[in-house]
């Protein structure tokens, strides 16, 4: 084929298809510029992700008080009051145990102190040893029963005020050793305005021998015994 007829229908050819690929271009453009619009239309206007209503049992705290409703922010505040009453009250009976456990075991006027110390006193005194036996062997217990594991109930004791605002402190309780047993009986004393405790007497009676007094402040003052503080109490010599 001539060359320059190929020059001459070559144009007109590249016009033609030209011509006919225009309108599906323009179509193919608007088609991808909509989609585009549409997902960034639908992308914007997504539904917020439902979640679970907050009530007071499965209100974790997660979601944020300004996204709550009135309701849930209700059910939040029943629950974290609870929750502080919970906290409230474990604080007030773990005080009240504790003020508990020092006036009845810690403080020096307590009756497992004045216990404790009339016991050591009892098992150092060398009278007490010749009467029930060795210091070691010596136990000391509540009112006697046939059930041994009864003789840790509470020691007997009573505290009072006389008319003068005198405090006084008796106790009672019993001593057994390798050879006899016994009953141990103390009276303390606090005058109004003193911190310290005094014994009035502190005895022991075992059957058939005469009592035994490690503390007593009725004997003669011409046979008063010098006395000295310690651990709290007034102790004499």
């Amino acid at each position: 084929m001539d060359a320059r007829f190929l020059l001459m229908v070559r144009p007109g050819y590249s016009a033609i298809r030209a011509g006919l690929l225009k309108p599906a271009v323009r179509q193919y453009r608007a088609i991808q510029s909509s989609r585009g619009y549409a997902t960034q239309d639908s992308l914007g206007t997504l539904p917020t992700p439902s979640r679970k209503q907050v009530t007071v049992t499965n209100d974790d705290g997660r979601i944020h008080w300004k996204e709550l409703s009135v309701k849930e922010k209700a059910a939040r505040t029943t629950q974290q009051t609870f929750h502080f009453g919970i906290i409230l009250t474990g604080l007030v009976m773990t005080g009240g145990c504790a003020y508990f456990l020092y006036k009845e075991v810690f403080a020096t006027d307590s009756k497992t102190v004045q216990f404790n110390r009339a016991v050591d006193r009892i098992r150092a005194d060398s009278r007490v040893k010749d009467v029930l036996g060795s210091e070691h062997k010596i136990r000391a217990f509540g009112e006697p029963t046939w059930n041994r594991w009864a003789r840790a109930r509470p020691i007997a004791s009573k505290t009072y005020k006389d008319s003068q605002g005198t405090e006084h402190f008796v106790m009672h309780f019993n001593v057994e050793g390798s050879s006899r047993r016994g009953v141990v009986n103390l009276h303390t004393f606090r005058a109004p305005g003193q911190s310290e405790w005094e014994y009035k007497y502190l005895a022991l009676d075992v059957k058939g021998q005469p009592r035994i007094y490690l503390e007593n402040t009725d004997v003669a003052p011409g046979k008063q015994h010098s006395s000295f503080k310690f651990l709290g109490m007034q102790w004499r010599k």
